[in-house]
């Protein structure tokens, strides 16, 4: 049985709305395949949608939004740590079901509210420099078609749709369920302190290579640094959890309430921007061990905006000094760090990391804030080395200029016509990102 109504949406950001569409909340793959050809029938078009953190209007419903809140279980976990899940769970709650069975993750982003499926189709991924993102560890998927249709595909079946809907926007069709593969429970030793830019930029590559999972946020206005060092021991060498009170003020009251008066301060006041961002750097070193979910995933209570662009990791410093340039002469007040991380180079035709290491820079901006110039410099300057914006997150370039930037980009196009004709599971930015479907 499917369950519809009319309603509004917004996505978790607010920048991205809709009003007047039909949401469907089907409780198996049967219900999705219904959705679809009905939709199909009418002319209508369907947009899946996850916990709705992308900035992008990929998720953005036209006529049909498929919600899979319903479709959210545990299917199975294998001895050899198979884990096979409904799209519409949620990755805080797969990594909560996996800890009580003894498997982690092998790597995850910093936040963990997206479902699973929406964090494989925009090609969510943590930091590591042997380490692909979240798609690197699917091993098949179930896809139902927009002709009702469904696949089970992985390296050996159906390959050429595996292959692509590892990473595929939610323009391939619906995926039913997915199955990755944990590994065996394991903790992070966490490592936080303050660095200066200067010195990060100048051994760029033999930091982030330090330890197992490296990433470091700048404070624009400042040279002030916070890195992040998680290094990957033993379960069972025991854990050193920061103590409840200093965790709960450091995490909650500082980095999430203080800095929400920070933020609004410098709404109110943007010349006190500058000085708001030197109080916000002021970081004191600390070290814990816990367990690896409870390390890689931070609390994001301030709400934001974000644009985030992968490009070859030699170009970071260049990149980064020219942004401190920007910022220090003031073309644009930025009250939120900007965030730098890396990975492994994938095989998947749309991953941002397709066959290149691969550095990340993401800015940020509070939510209901224009960007403004402060996004376009880090687009202008990722783009001119062939930088590839994330695809949950906000870029500019349409499929003409994403073409010649991902090798692979018609192979996936020319799959995408073929499994969705009409375009059924598209909507306007997805013909912007990739082309009219058969154009």
């Amino acid at each position: 049985m499917v369950a519809k109504v009319r309603a509004e949406w917004r996505n978790w950001a607010g920048n991205q709305r809709a009003s007047g569409v039909d949401v469907v909340r089907p409780a198996d793959a049967d219900g999705i395949a219904a959705a679809l050809v009905r939709a199909g029938e009418s002319g209508l078009r369907v947009r899946p949608i996850g916990s709705g953190h992308s900035f992008t209007a990929i998720g953005r419903p036209e006529d049909v939004q498929l919600v899979l809140d319903r479709h959210a279980a545990l299917v199975e976990v294998t001895d050899d740590g198979l884990v096979t899940v409904q799209a519409g769970m949620p990755l805080h709650r797969l990594t909560a079901e996996l800890a009580a069975r003894g498997w982690s993750l092998t790597n995850l982003g910093d936040i963990d509210r997206q479902t699973v499926s929406g964090a494989l189709s925009t090609g969510t991924h943590g930091t590591g420099a042997r380490f692909g993102g979240l798609a690197t560890q699917l091993r098949a998927l179930d896809l139902v078609l927009p002709d009702g249709s469904r696949l089970h595909c992985s390296a050996d079946e159906h390959p050429d749709v595996f292959s692509a809907a590892r990473i595929g926007l939610g323009a391939l069709g619906v995926l039913d369920t997915v199955t990755l593969q944990a590994e065996p429970a394991f903790a992070l030793r966490a490592e936080e302190g303050p660095a200066r830019l200067g010195e990060l930029l100048e051994g760029f590559d033999e930091f982030m290579d330090s330890t197992d999972h490296v990433e470091f946020y700048w404070f624009p206005h400042t040279s002030n640094c916070l890195t992040k060092r998680n290094t990957r021991v033993p379960l069972d060498a025991g854990l050193a959890p920061l103590p409840r009170r200093r965790a709960f003020w450091q995490d909650e009251v500082l980095s999430n309430g203080a800095f929400a008066v920070l933020v609004a301060a410098g709404r109110r006041r943007p010349a006190a921007i500058p000085r708001l961002a030197a109080v916000a750097s002021g970081v004191a070193p600390r070290s814990w061990t816990e367990a690896s979910h409870r390390v890689f995933v931070s609390r994001r209570r301030v709400r934001f905006v974000e644009m985030e662009y992968a490009v070859p990791r030699a170009e970071v410093p260049a990149i980064l000094t020219e942004l401190h340039r920007i910022a220090k002469a003031g073309e644009f007040l930025a009250s939120f760090p900007v965030e730098v991380r890396v990975a492994a180079a994938d095989d998947i035709p749309l991953s941002t990391a397709s066959g290149r290491d691969t550095a990340y820079i993401a800015a940020h901006v509070p939510a209901r804030t224009d960007p403004g110039s402060w996004f376009a410099a880090l687009e202008s300057l990722a783009g001119s080395v062939g930088g590839r914006p994330h695809w949950g997150k906000l870029h500019g370039p349409d499929a003409a200029t994403l073409r010649t930037r991902y090798p692979r980009f018609d192979e996936f196009t020319a799959l995408r016509a073929r499994l969705d004709p009409a375009g059924v599971v598209g909507n306007a930015h997805l013909d912007r990102v990739l082309g009219p479907v058969g154009g």
